[in-house]
């Protein structure tokens, strides 16, 4: 609500500018009354709307303002007409130029406006000493609005600098994890590469068998066709996930197998080596996972551990279990260390990379701090995918 008020306001300068200028008008309406200044209250009040009157687009025409502003002020001066309230327009213009516009423009309104304070000293004297503490004051006076102004003109070009940098880096953060989600994607590629090739050599080997069996044992052609079977529709539900993901060109170099469930407890060893204490725990009985899947799972505690070694703190507990339900598989991952009070550049991609992991196969990842203190990942993975016939 305040924020569009601010923008609505931002939009109507005129509006905003007379309503600033209206003190300045109702401050010289008890002398039009009580007719000082000795004129008549008809040019008197003639005086103060040319004075005041371009106040109301001193934001839009700053420069033109502060010159109607002053050339009536020097012919007010020349005419033996005394200063009257309605000449603060002079110091209102002067601070507009300084702070709106650029820095020469600024000093030659300061300059103009200081030799209006000269003019107002040397033709309206009262005496020597007081001819002298007028324009010391005067010239006081100016320069302390045309410093105003400065400060305003460097703190509004601050903030607009604070604001460009601000939407730069937040295009520049997009543009990274973008970066990293295509990257993240060529490299589920590659892997699930090893797993399709993998399989599709086990359909080969199998067919083989079964091709010199069928004659002499019908049982063993009969058990690698099943196995055929069952491999091919694996095959095809990670080939189905290979075709969704966009992979580009790169420099990959040769393909590895790659770790699965099976090498976590390699994987929490290593990390226990490093000083890290970690309790490593399964729930109920693990399921026949496709390599993919397996590759996943390794991935998500890698990444939980890792994250849990740089930015849970010294003296840190870490546990991580997996749970097997009938069709899908929660990996938890949980420490004791800092939390949310640890620091984050912003600049790790981790994270993202394990969603789009999960994502993969139309699992979920939860990462956040813990109410009680601590950080934890919680993803679920189902663990087969039936391919329809």
């Amino acid at each position: 609500m305040v924020a569009s008020v601010w923008e609505w306001l931002r939009r109507k300068k005129s509006l905003v500018d007379a309503f600033f200028a209206a003190p300045v008008l109702l401050l010289a309406v008890p002398s039009m009354l009580g007719g000082a200044f000795g004129m008549g209250a008809h040019w008197y009040a003639l005086l103060t709307v040319v004075l005041v009157g371009p106040l109301v687009l001193r934001r839009t025409f700053p420069r033109a303002v502060f010159a109607v502003i002053a050339l009536t002020s020097f012919v007010q001066c020349l005419a033996g007409v005394e200063p009257v309230p309605a000449n603060i327009a002079v110091l209102m213009g002067l601070y507009t130029v300084t702070a709106c516009r650029s820095f020469r423009w600024g000093l030659a309104a300061m300059l103009v406006a200081e030799v209006g304070a000269a003019l107002v000293a040397w033709r309206y004297p009262t005496g020597t000493d007081d001819r002298k503490y007028t324009f010391i004051m005067l010239t006081v006076l100016v320069a302390g609005v045309y410093v105003l102004g400065l400060h305003m003109r460097t703190r509004r070009a601050y903030l607009r600098s604070v604001e460009e940098r601000a939407e730069r880096l937040e295009r520049e953060r997009d543009n990274e994890v973008k970066v990293a989600m295509a990257a993240e994607r060529a490299r589920i590629a590659r892997e699930l590469h090893d797993v399709v090739a993998h399989n599709v050599s086990v359909i080969v080997v199998q067919a083989d068998g079964a091709s010199y069996a069928i004659d002499t044992d019908v049982g063993r052609a009969r058990q690698a066709l099943d196995t055929i079977s069952s491999t091919g529709r694996l095959a095809l539900a990670e080939m189905r996930r290979l075709l969704g993901v966009l992979r580009e060109d790169d420099d990959a170099g040769a393909f590895a197998p790659q770790p699965g469930v099976a090498e976590i407890d390699d994987l929490v060893e290593q990390v226990r080596a490093s000083g890290l204490a970690v309790a490593f725990e399964v729930d109920g009985t693990p399921a026949d996972m496709s390599e993919g899947r397996q590759l996943t799972v390794f991935r998500i505690v890698q990444e939980a551990l890792t994250n849990t070694l740089k930015h849970g703190g010294p003296e840190v507990n870490v546990s991580v279990r997996l749970r097997y339900a009938d069709d899908a598989l929660e990996v938890r991952v949980a420490d004791d260390g800092r939390g949310a009070a640890a620091f984050d550049d912003g600049r790790g991609h981790g994270l993202a990379g394990m969603r789009e992991r999960v994502s993969v196969y139309g699992g979920d990842v939860r990462a956040a701090p813990r109410s009680g203190g601590g950080f934890e990942v919680v993803a679920r993975l189902p663990v087969r995918e039936e391919v329809p016939a």
